[in-house]
C-alpha cells in the first residue's frame, strides 16, 4: 500500500517547482515510508511514496513498461496478479518485475481502459500514455483505496489525500460550509463531493480519462469538466418479488456452502504477501469468520491484534480473548482510555481530512500502531460483512418500517421496533411512531431507509453558519446533495426489495464514505499499515447480491446465511452472541487535560483563528454543557465531536498547513527519480 500523487498539463509544458515533489510526496510518507520515488516528462508528473509489500526488490514505482510508452503510479494490491500475469505472458508480454504493479500496466496495454474488470483487488492508480497524452485514473469497486482530484491552474492535480493536493504549491481549497453541512447531514461527503471546495474525489467503482480532446459530457462538479469518468461496477440486488421468496432448507445449506466457498477464496487469496500478514480480531463474528478460516484452511499462523477499552461499556476484550484462545493464534491487545482518545484526536482528525461525528477513529489508530510496532504492514479485517450480508440495525428497520407502512395505522406493527432494540420496549409508544414512522407515507422514496437516521442528524446543521444549513432545505434533505445521490443508483434501484435499496445505500455513502475512509483505509496507513477485506471481495459480493434477503436477513435475524455457513467453525458464543457495534467514548474523551487543551484551542469563540463555519453564538452553550457534564443524547456527542473536529481541521488546512507539513518535506536527494 502506497502513496501516490501527480500533475499534468496538456496546453502547455508542465513546469513545476522544485519543491513541488518533496511536498507532494512527503507529505503522504506515513502512507509509503519505504520509498520515494518520481517520473516526469513534459507534460506530466507522477509521485510514489511506497509501502514495500509484494516484490520488495523490483517493485519501485513510478514504473513503466518496456518501451517507456506508459507509466504507472499505483496504490493498492492486485490479488489475481500471479494469475493475470501467466495470462499475459501467454499473451506475449515480457515482465521486468514480480510485482502487481507491472501486471496492472501490462493488463492496461492488452485491454485497455476495461483491464480493471479483471482485477481482483482493492486499487487507485494512475496511468500516463506519453505518446497519446492521455492520463487514465481507476479506483477500486469499493473504494477502499482514495484518489483525489482538483484543476489548478490549467493543470490536473491528483492524489490519495487532500493533504498532498493541498501541498502543490499556490493550491489552497478552502473549506465549504454547505458541504460540512453535507457531513453533518449524512455523516459523509456523497461523491464527487468533498468538504473542500474545488476538491472531488473519483467515486468508487469509477475510472476517468484526461486527455486534450474529451469525448462525452462532463462529470458532475466538482470533478474537472475536462475529465470522462466511466462506471465499471456498482453492487446489484434482485428484485422484489425475489428478495422475499421463500428458500426451502435443502437450498439454503446449498447456498451456505457457496458462501463458505467464496469466503474461503476471498481469505486465502488476501495472504499473498513477501511480508507477514496478520488479522484484527474483535470479538465479533466478520473478523472471528476471517480469522477461522485462515486457521482452517491455510497453514499460516496469524497474528492478531485487538483493541479494548479502559471502560467496560465499550469493552470486547473477554470475547477477543476467548476467540483467540479458541484459535491459537498470538494475540496482542492495546487498552485504550479517554485520555487516549483525546490524545490522538488532533492527529485523527489530519488523517480523515474531514469532519467526523464521532471518535471511532481514534482507537482503530491505536490499533494499526500496536500492528506495526509488532512488525506487521499487513491486517485482514472483517470490514463489509454488515453491508454484504445484512448484518446492521438499519437493514432490520428497514425490513420492519416497509411492514409497517403497509398499515401505517396499525399500532402492533410499530411495536416490532422493541424486538430489534428491547429497550425500547420502555419507550413511550408515540416516540417510537414519531422517530421510525418518519416518512412511513413515502415507502417508495429511495431514501426511505435512511431517513430515520439522516432527520436525526440533519439538525446539527443548525451550528453551522447560515450557508451551511443549505445542506438541509425545510428540514428535507437538500437538492443538490441529493441529486448527486440519486443519481448514482442504478437503473433498476426502485424495483429492489426495502432491505436491498438499504444495503445498496449503506455500501455507498457511509461504508464507502466513512467505514472505509476515516474508519479504515486512514487509521491503518496512518501507521503505514495495509488493511485487506476478505468481506469485500467483488466476487462474494457478487453472489451475496444473488442470494434472496430472506436468507440473509432471516426474519429479523442478521447475517444469518453468513452464520450458518461458518457455524462448524466458531465457537457457540461467538456465533450467536447479539451484535455489539464498535464504539467509543465520544465528548466524555476530552475531560482530561489533553481534551481540556483541544477544547481551549478550538472551541473558545475568542480564541485567534477563523471560526467562519460556526454560529458562534451556539458553541459557547454546547461548551459550557459539555463542561458540565450533560452531553448525554447522541445528538449533543455529535454535534461536540464534529464542531471540535471541523474547527481543527480549519486551522491545520488552513493558516496552520505550512507549519503543519514542515516535518514532512522531503529533500530532493530523499527521491528517487525513475527513468527507462
Amino acid at each position: 500500500m502506497c502513496g501516490i500523487c501527480g500533475v499534468v498539463a496538456l496546453d502547455e509544458p508542465l513546469e513545476l517547482l522544485p519543491e513541488t515533489p518533496g511536498r507532494m510526496i512527503g507529505v503522504m510518507r506515513h502512507r509509503g515510508p519505504d520509498e520515494f520515488g518520481a517520473w516526469r516528462d513534459d507534460s506530466a508528473f507522477l509521485g510514489h511514496a511506497r509501502l514495500s509489500i509484494i516484490d520488495l526488490e523490483t517493485g519501485q514505482q513510478p514504473l513503466c513498461n518496456e518501451d517507456g510508452r506508459y507509466w504507472i503510479t499505483f496504490n493498492g494490491e492486485i490479488f489475481n496478479y500471479p494469475e493475470l500475469t501467466a495470462e499475459l505472458e501467454g499473451l506475449g508480454h515480457v515482465f521486468r518485475t514480480r510485482s502487481d504493479t507491472e501486471t496492472i500496466i501490462h493488463a492496461y496495454e492488452q485491454w485497455g481502459q476495461q483491464c480493471v474488470d479483471r482485477f481482483n483487488g482493492q486499487f487507485a492508480f494512475a496511468i500516463w500514455d506519453r505518446r497519446e497524452r492521455r492520463l487514465f485514473l481507476a479506483r477500486d469497486r469499493f473504494g477502499i483505496r482514495p484518489l483525489f482530484l482538483a484543476w489548478h491552474d490549467g493543470r490536473l492535480l491528483f492524489a490519495s489525500e487532500i493533504k498532498a493536493l493541498r501541498a502543490y504549491p499556490g493550491f489552497a481549497p478552502e473549506i465549504d460550509p454547505t458541504l460540512v453541512g453535507e457531513v453533518f447531514n449524512y455523516w459523509v461527503n456523497i461523491p464527487p463531493a468533498t468538504v473542500f471546495r474545488g476538491v472531488a474525489q473519483l467515486p468508487p467503482g469509477h475510472t476517468a480519462v484526461f486527455e486534450a480532446d474529451p469525448k462525452g459530457s462532463s462529470p458532475p462538479a466538482p470533478l474537472p469538466s475536462n475529465l470522462r469518468i466511466r462506471r465499471y461496477w456498482q453492487p446489484t440486488f434482485l428484485s422484489e418479488k425475489e428478495d422475499r421468496r421463500h428458500v426451502g432448507q435443502e437450498e439454503i445449506r446449498r447456498m451456505a456452502g457457496q458462501v463458505r466457498e467464496k469466503l474461503v477464496e476471498a481469505a486465502t487469496i488476501r495472504l499473498r504477501a513477501d511480508v507477514p500478514v496478520g488479522a484484527y480480531l474483535s470479538g465479533g463474528l466478520d473478523s472471528s469468520t476471517t480469522t477461522a478460516l485462515i486457521h482452517a484452511y491455510t497453514d499460516h499462523h496469524l497474528k492478531t491484534f485487538s483493541v479494548g477499552f479502559d471502560d467496560p461499556a465499550f469493552d470486547e476484550t473477554s470475547w477477543q480473548l476467548a476467540m483467540a484462545e479458541h484459535i491459537g493464534t498470538d494475540h496482542a491487545t492495546v487498552k485504550v482510555g479517554k485520555e487516549d482518545i483525546a490524545s490522538r484526536f488532533r492527529q485523527v482528525v489530519w488523517l480523515t481530512e474531514t469532519p467526523i461525528l464521532r471518535t471511532a477513529p481514534a482507537p482503530l489508530h491505536a490499533l494499526s500502531a500496536l500492528a506495526r510496532s509488532e512488525g506487521f504492514k499487513v491486517v485482514l479485517t472483517g470490514e463489509g460483512a454488515d453491508e454484504v450480508f445484512a448484518g446492521y440495525n438499519i437493514f432490520r428497520e428497514a425490513k420492519v418500517r416497509w411492514f409497517w407502512s403497509r398499515d401505517p395505522g396499525s399500532r402492533n406493527r410499530s411495536l416490532l421496533l422493541t424486538r430489534l432494540y428491547p429497550y425500547l420496549a420502555q419507550s413511550p409508544p408515540e416516540f417510537l411512531r414519531r422517530f421510525y414512522g418518519a416518512g412511513l407515507d413515502r415507502p417508495d422514496d429511495p431514501c426511505f431507509s435512511h431517513r430515520p437516521r439522516w432527520n436525526n442528524t440533519s439538525p446539527l446543521v443548525n451550528f453551522l453558519a447560515p450557508e451551511g444549513t443549505a445542506a438541509i432545505t425545510g428540514g428535507k434533505v437538500g437538492c443538490v446533495a441529493e441529486e448527486r445521490l440519486l443519481a448514482m443508483l442504478p437503473d433498476d434501484f426502485a424495483q429492489y426489495g426495502p432491505v436491498a435499496k438499504a444495503q445498496y445505500l449503506e455500501m455507498t455513502t457511509f461504508m464507502a464514505g466513512y467505514l472505509l475512509s476515516s474508519q479504515g483505509d486512514r487509521m491503518l496507513m496512518g501507521n503505514s499499515v495495509e488493511g485487506r477485506f476478505p468481506f469485500l471481495d467483488h466476487e462474494l459480493a457478487d453472489f451475496a447480491g444473488t442470494l434472496p434477503a430472506t436468507v440473509k436477513l432471516q426474519s429479523l435475524t442478521e447475517k444469518a446465511i453468513l452464520k450458518k455457513s461458518v457455524a462448524d467453525l466458531l465457537p457457540a458464543n461467538i456465533l450467536d452472541r447479539p451484535k455489539q457495534p464498535y464504539r467509543a467514548p465520544d465528548s466524555s474523551s476530552f475531560a482530561g487535560r489533553a481534551g481540556q487543551e483541544l477544547v481551549d484551542q478550538y472551541l473558545d469563540v475568542g480564541s485567534p483563528g477563523s471560526h467562519s463555519l460556526w454560529k458562534l453564538e451556539r458553541v459557547p452553550a454546547l461548551v459550557r454543557k459539555w463542561q458540565a457534564g450533560k452531553l448525554l443524547s447522541i445528538r449533543d456527542n455529535m454535534a461536540f465531536v464534529g464542531l471540535l473536529s471541523g474547527r481543527i481541521l480549519a486551522e491545520d488546512f488552513g493558516p496552520g498547513f505550512e507549519s503543519r507539513i514542515a516535518g514532512d518535506i522531503l529533500e530532493d536527494s530523499d527521491i528517487a527519480w525513475r527513468s527507462e
